[in-house]
């Protein structure tokens, strides 16, 4: 089964969350490996996207000002919800991704209870955590700002996702 892409254009601010020119990228069907956890580790590693944590996604809205995100589901499903409180709400499950530009706020609305992701940062990037609150917009629209565009995408490589999308 073939990866399938599909982006989120989220470029508007919504409350404190900022959100992102950058499209927000969606790997559908990644992988269905039996280590499912070990296989995305490996390939966001592979990608210069080393591994940094396995958990669920935070039940609150918060996003990430000095790097972008990537997730890749190896148990369960859930709902997410991107873009702040009116954003859209997007359903994944194992086996796939989402790449999450810098500014865009994410939140779990609804998850099976073997709900989880690796997540990964671009190497050398270490994530802040910012929560929707409005009067924080300048700042760190200032910090999004400063972030690079990654030497390669999480998932596809030096081929499709953000070399053709960003």
């Amino acid at each position: 089964m073939a990866t399938e892409l599909e982006t989120l254009a989220l470029n508007q601010a919504s409350g404190g969350v900022p959100n992102s020119a950058l499209p927000l990228v969606l790997y559908h069907h990644v992988s269905h490996e039996e280590n499912l956890a070990e296989a995305f580790e490996h390939l966001f590693a592979r990608n210069g996207w080393p591994p940094r944590w396995r958990y669920p996604v935070f039940t609150y809205t918060h996003f990430h000002s000095n790097t972008h995100e990537a997730l890749g589901v190896f148990a369960g499903s859930a709902k997410i919800q991107f873009g702040g409180e009116a954003g859209p709400v997007v359903d994944i499950s194992r086996g796939d991704a989402v790449l999450i530009p810098a500014g865009v706020g994410h939140k779990q609305i609804e998850a099976s209870e073997d709900f989880m992701c690796v997540g990964a940062y671009p190497d050398g990037f270490s994530p802040d955590k910012y929560l929707d609150q409005p009067g924080q917009l300048a700042e760190v629209k200032e910090n999004i700002a400063k972030v690079p565009r990654p030497g390669k995408d999480p998932v596809t490589g030096s081929r499709e996702g953000i070399n053709t999308l960003w």
